[in-house]
């Protein structure tokens, strides 16, 4: 089985993490402005039959990505894990590829995650603006991830999933990776239902996977009732092999242990054929990072 999304971090190395606690949308985070290595992300998934797992850039200063994924290219050669990278890049710059040239070189990179979430709310905010993901010039810079062979991890809110529509179908050489399933975080009966929505908009492209991840973000609890309600509702909107797991560890780590969040996922699909969970927990993620 696979965990298609976790990061590991030296604290002196993101800038989030260091200096005052700042509001975020998890919530407090002092337990984990710390170091959080390779071995403690291993104790950690001990006993989940979890045998990959991909890295998500954790955003180190910017000037830094490539210096990112060469550390994290490091720790899998000395430990053998992670199997996968999905490293930082610029996508609004004039052009990317000069970026792009400087992670070539490192052998288990995947894909590139530009944060382009947008929200009403603040705290929430994280992109400059709404719309990047139907900026031409983005377009442009991101569909030259094709002559890489890598995906792009889409993270946006419900309000954005037309404008990330458009990115999908401007770029139908690439895969994109929804993250954490569109990040719902209004679930009142309109929220769900604009984010029903957004989500078929973006299962209508058939280069747009989804992540079944974070499902604690906005909640801050391991909340097994809305974890199923969110994998099957996202299963029926995409089907199981656009489908995969990813804990978002150690993020998650704050309310809940691995062990906890893992079963919690595996009853939250329970319900599902054997064939479909062998897509969300291992084939979705294997097929689409390569792994």
């Amino acid at each position: 089985m696979i965990d298609a999304h976790h990061h590991i971090w030296h604290q002196k190395d993101l800038p989030w993490l260091l200096g005052p606690e700042q509001p975020r949308i998890f919530g407090p985070y002092a337990a984990i402005k710390r170091d959080y290595l390779i071995d403690e992300y291993i104790a950690d998934i001990k006993g989940t039959g979890i045998t990959k797992s991909v890295y998500v850039q954790a955003n180190w200063a910017p000037n830094w990505f490539a210096d990112e994924v060469a550390w994290v290219q490091s720790v899998a050669d000395r430990h053998g894990w992670p199997h996968g990278i999905v490293g930082y890049a610029d996508f609004t710059v004039d052009d990317v590829r000069p970026q792009l040239e400087k992670l070539n070189g490192f052998p288990l990179m995947r894909g590139i995650r530009q944060q382009f979430h947008w929200h009403e709310n603040p705290l929430y905010r994280f992109a400059a603006r709404p719309d990047l993901p139907a900026d031409r010039a983005v377009q442009k810079n991101i569909a030259k991830l094709a002559d890489y062979g890598w995906s792009f991890d889409l993270q946006v809110f419900t309000s954005q999933m037309t404008h990330a529509a458009k990115l999908a179908r401007a770029c139908p050489d690439v895969t994109f990776v929804l993250q954490h399933a569109g990040m719902l975080e209004d679930t009142s009966k309109t929220g769900w239902q604009d984010w029903c929505a957004g989500m078929r908009r973006l299962a209508e492209c058939d280069n747009v996977v989804t992540k079944l991840s974070a499902f604690g973000t906005f909640i801050h609890r391991n909340d097994g009732t809305f974890i199923h309600e969110m994998i099957i509702e996202t299963e029926k909107i995409f089907g199981a092999k656009r489908c995969m797991f990813g804990s978002n560890y150690p993020i998650e780590k704050l309310w809940t242990s691995y062990a906890d969040l893992f079963d919690a996922f595996q009853k939250g699909a329970a319900k599902l054929s054997k064939s479909a969970r062998k897509s969300i927990f291992n084939d979705t993620a294997e097929r689409v990072y390569r792994l």
